[in-house]
């Protein structure tokens, strides 16, 4: 091999060209020849095709392994930062180490949940206070809004006495029929017993007896004021019909923005953002999703990016961690608050407050108070 300039001054290597070989010469005639090797079977084409999808499969499968392995232990490990502060005009983030007191379900572990008894309760409380109530609507079939969870009565109510079916839907009842029924029926307190089971007709006192969204809000209103966490439980033309009401009362009452409206229906909430933007709402599931992606990415968000304005999660009860100080720090970031449901053990309720936590939402709001103020 020689080295050649070229104008470039780039070596460039020339290889001569190669001798060709030397061509074999024949055997004489009388010369005996070595037999031909006997040629080898060609492999099947069906087995070589099998070993390479095999190969090709192991290959797929181990990258598929450890693709699912990374996203697991993403969306699995308790991702811990430092608490950042962040300035934010949303009235729902609290100040650094203030965790506020929500009553889910009006305080439902305490008295028959949803009930004015119940948030009577919570009202004349010594030994608690409660800054956000958080109930559920379900429209009647006459177009009231009632505080109600479940789909059904049957649950909570002596429906199956009195209306002598099961699965009985709220919406199949006009207000005054419901007015008949006990709605503390069901409940069982902390001893284990069922103090209002047996009250049925004229002995059911008008605080286990349904209760209307506007007959709550002006009992609360009336002692002090609050803020509220709603949840629309119809979909449909019914959630449709339960928001126009629920947009209606609150807009009567001056209360649009002292109450965060969630639903688990995307459509509701689809139709919340086009008909009330002046509505405050909390993200749906899609949208918590999303938000948990663009946490663990840390991405930049254009203001008002987020069209809601908190997020009511669950804390670690599932596969995603959901209550982490990366979560948190990067909500109060873009300025949404973080409520995390529902709560009712001591030390969930002290880690969500270490991490920032706006909100915890409890059954048992004297445990969450005794916690969160008393710690």
């Amino acid at each position: 091999m020689e080295i050649i300039l070229d104008p470039l001054n780039i070596k460039t290597p020339v290889t001569a060209e190669p001798t060709p070989a030397p061509i074999p010469e024949e055997p004489a005639a009388d010369q005996p020849q070595a037999p031909a090797p006997e040629d080898e079977p060609p492999a099947a084409p069906g087995k070589t095709k099998k070993k390479k999808r095999r190969k090709g499969g192991w290959f797929v499968l181990a990258v598929l392994v450890v693709l699912i392995g990374g996203l697991l232990f993403t969306v699995t490990h308790n991702w811990e930062e430092r608490i950042t502060s962040y300035q934010s005009d949303n009235p729902y983030i609290t100040p650094y180490g203030t965790t506020l007191v929500s009553a889910h379900r009006s305080g439902g572990g305490i008295y028959p949940e949803n009930t004015i008894m119940a948030f009577e309760n919570c009202i004349n409380a010594k030994n608690f206070k409660t800054d956000i109530f958080e109930f559920d609507l379900h429209i009647t079939k006459d177009g009231a809004l009632i505080i109600l969870h479940d789909d059904t009565l049957d649950r909570t109510t002596d429906s199956e006495t009195v209306f002598g079916v099961t699965d009985a839907r709220p919406e199949n009842y006009t207000l005054e029929e419901l007015k008949t029924l006990n709605f503390g029926a069901g409940f069982t307190d902390r001893d284990g017993k069922t103090p209002y089971k047996d009250l049925h007709g004229k002995d059911v006192p008008e605080s286990l007896r349904v209760a209307t969204l506007s007959e709550v809000l002006d009992y609360l209103e009336g002692n002090g004021g609050f803020r509220y966490i709603i949840e629309i439980k119809n979909g449909n033309a019914l959630g449709v019909a339960a928001a126009d009401r629920l947009y209606a009362i609150l807009k009567e009452k001056n209360l649009l923005k002292k109450a965060v409206i969630g639903t688990f229906n995307g459509e509701i909430t689809q139709y919340l953002d086009e008909k009330y933007p002046d509505l405050l709402r909390s993200a749906s599931i899609m949208e918590v999703l999303g938000f948990y992606v663009d946490s663990l990415l840390k991405l930049e968000r254009p203001a008002n990016y987020y069209k809601f304005t908190a997020l009511q999660i669950p804390a670690n009860q599932f596969y995603i961690k959901l209550g982490t100080a990366r979560l948190t720090n990067y909500a109060h970031k873009n300025g949404i608050a973080v409520q995390y449901w529902t709560i009712n053990d001591a030390d969930t309720m002290r880690y969500l407050r270490s991490i920032n936590a706006d909100c915890v939402m409890s059954d048992v709001p004297d445990l969450a108070f005794s916690v969160l103020y008393g710690d």
